[in-house]
C-alpha cells in the first residue's frame, strides 16, 4: 500500500495554507508537512549550503506550529507534520508544550520531524553549538518524551537540565506524537534506532541503502525495524523515477511542493494525486 503526502514550501505568504490543507485532504493525500527555520544570519563564516535566494526564503518561513494549528482547524483526516523542527533553535519545555497542544487540537494527527539544522551561526544565535547539535537533538527529544509521559517529569543532561516540573498539556497520542529524524548522514540509521520513531530520507542525499541500513541498526539495538517508519522526502514527480524508488523498497512518499500561486499548487496536487494512484496499482 502506497502512502503519499505533501510538504508545502511556502514562498508566497499571501496564499492561505488553510486553503491548501483542504485541497491536500480533498485529493486523498495522507499527510501535510511544513518546514521550519527561525531566521537566517546575514553574516556567515562558511559558504551557504543552498543558493542565496533559497536562504532568504528559508528565513521567512512561517512558524510551523501556528501554521499547522490553522490547518488542523479546517481538516479532519490528514496527518500534520513538521519537516523538520530544528531543536537547536528551540527550548525543549516550550516545544514539548507546542507539540502536545497541536496534537490535542488536531485530534492526535501530529508527526514531529526533528533535526539540528545546517547553519552554525543560526544555532549559535540560540545558544547551541553546531559541533554538538546531534547530542542536543537527542537530549531534547528524550526530554520532550519525559514531559509528555510523566506527571512530574525531570531531566538531567548536558544540554537540557530541569528538576521536576508540572506540565499538564499532554498530547492525545499515547506516548506523544511520533518523532521522525530528517537527516541524511551515515550516522542517522543508528540515531533513528536509538531514539526515534521514523526517518525522513531526502531523495538522493543518503549514500547507501536507507532501508537495509536502518534494519541493521535496529537489529543491533534489538528493535523491530518494522515498527520504524521510513519516508522518502522530495521523490521524483514523474512515474519512472517514482517507480524506481518503489522498487528500491520505499512505500511512503512526501512530495515537495513550492507555493507561489494557489492555482499552480492545485494543478501540481492534481498531477501528484494521479501519479500516486497509478503507482498504488503496483502494490
Amino acid at each position: 500500500m502506497i502512502s503519499a503526502g505533501v510538504c508545502l514550501f511556502l514562498r508566497n505568504h499571501r496564499v492561505s495554507p488553510m486553503d491548501l490543507a483542504v485541497a491536500v485532504e480533498e485529493r486523498g493525500f495522507g499527510s501535510l508537512f511544513v518546514p521550519e527555520n527561525t531566521h537566517m544570519p546575514v553574516q556567515r563564516r562558511h559558504a551557504s549550503p543552498y543558493p542565496e535566494d533559497r536562504m532568504r526564503i528559508l528565513a521567512s518561513l512561517p512558524d510551523p506550529f501556528v501554521t499547522l494549528s490553522a490547518c488542523a482547524a479546517v481538516t479532519k483526516r490528514i496527518r500534520l507534520g513538521v519537516s523538520v523542527c530544528l531543536l537547536t533553535h528551540r527550548d525543549a519545555i516550550a516545544t514539548a508544550k507546542s507539540a502536545s497542544s497541536l496534537d490535542a487540537i488536531s485530534n492526535g494527527r501530529l508527526i514531529l520531524g526533528v533535526a539540528g539544522g545546517r547553519i552554525a551561526e543560526a544555532m549559535e544565535n540560540h545558544g547551541a553549538s553546531f559541533k554538538h547539535r546531534w547530542k542536543i537533538v537527542r537530549e531534547k527529544t528524550l526530554a520532550m518524551r519525559a514531559i509528555w509521559n510523566q506527571n512530574e517529569p525531570e531531566f538531567h543532561g548536558e544540554y537540557v537540565d530541569f528538576d521536576p516540573i508540572v506540565g499538564n498539556t499532554k498530547p492525545l497520542q499515547q506516548g506523544g506524537p511520533p518523532i521522525w529524524i530528517g537527516s541524511n548522514s551515515a550516522a542517522v540509521p543508528d540515531r533513528v534506532a536509538d531514539y526515534a520513531d521514523g526517518w525522513i530520507v531526502f531523495d538522493g542525499r543518503y549514500e547507501g541503502d536507507a532501508i537495509a541500513d536502518l534494519r541493521l541498526a535496529c537489529e543491533k539495538r534489538d528493535r523491530e525495524a518494522d515498527e520504524v517508519s521510513v519516508v522518502l522526502m522530495d521523490p521524483p514527480q514523474e512515474y519512472g523515477g517514482l517507480q524506481q524508488r518503489y522498487n528500491a523498497g520505499f512505500r511512503d512518499f512526501i512530495f515537495m511542493v513550492t507555493v507561489d500561486q494557489t492555482n499552480d499548487v492545485e494543478r501540481t496536487l492534481d498531477k501528484l494525486a494521479r501519479l500516486t494512484e497509478k503507482l498504488d496499482r503496483l502494490s
